[in-house]
């Protein structure tokens, strides 16, 4: 779980009252998170960051879609004609 410095945390209502210089002290903060009813709701970064997260999820993303190719590259596998004739299924049907 994260933790949060009391300066990174806001209310939703500070927050609304003052969304401008919120918005300009992210930039001096790694993250704000913003409280509602004393319950963190959500968390806003700066742009820079969000969209590194964003490659980096990206990425893994793309290594996993790597490893299960590569698990899969010596499985055994049928042609599509044959695994429709073993099916009972014709072109037709599909």
């Amino acid at each position: 779980m994260v933790a949060y410095t009391r300066d990174e945390i806001i209310s939703a209502t500070d927050l609304a009252r003052n969304v401008s210089s919120t918005l300009n002290s992210i930039h001096d903060k790694e993250k704000i998170a913003i409280s509602k009813n004393n319950k963190l709701e959500a968390v806003i970064i700066d742009i820079e960051e969000y969209e590194r997260l964003k490659e980096a999820y990206e990425r893994m993303e793309d290594m996993e879609i790597a490893k299960l190719i590569e698990e899969r590259k010596d499985s055994s596998t049928i042609p599509f004609d044959e695994l429709l004739k073993r099916e009972g299924i014709s072109y037709d049907d599909l």
